[in-house]
């Protein structure tokens, strides 16, 4: 298990949005897993919705991401670099993530040519598939 502080050393996200609480599988160049525990007191819940707080699609694509920037920069030639989303195709949303749900984050590069790489990422939450997605990224 990778805990926040060594995946502060892989990306260079910080709090508040750094949308990754730990690793359990880690392929550097090729694969990486974990969790991002969503809790209540996240600041997009104050305004997304106070009376059903669901967590922004967007925050989920950037969670998926966050882990597929791991799995690029785990890798030794990338090490110290950063990884740029520079977009995504086929993103599915199939259910909402709440406050105390627990996100399973499984993204695999499906290609890294000089500092370019595409990835396939999906989040899931007990067992269910929430998102998928197709991400494009630059390593700078």
């Amino acid at each position: 298990m990778i805990d926040k502080e060594v995946i502060k050393k892989i990306i260079p996200h910080r709090e508040p949005f750094l949308l990754i609480d730990e690793i359990i599988e880690l392929v550097p160049g090729r694969r990486a897993v974990g969790y991002k525990n969503v809790r209540e007191d996240e600041e997009y819940f104050k305004g997304h919705f106070p009376e059903f707080p669901v967590m922004p699609g967007v925050l989920i694509l950037e969670s998926l991401a966050q882990m597929g920037a791991v799995a690029a920069l785990g890798s030794p030639e990338f090490k110290g670099k950063i990884a740029i989303l520079t977009g995504a195709d086929k993103v599915k949303f199939r259910k909402t993530v709440h406050p105390g749900d627990t996100l399973k984050l499984e993204c695999e590069l499906i290609k890294i040519k000089k500092n370019y790489g595409y990835a396939f990422g999906r989040a899931t939450k007990n067992g269910e598939l929430v998102c998928e997605a197709k991400i494009s990224f630059a390593i700078k």
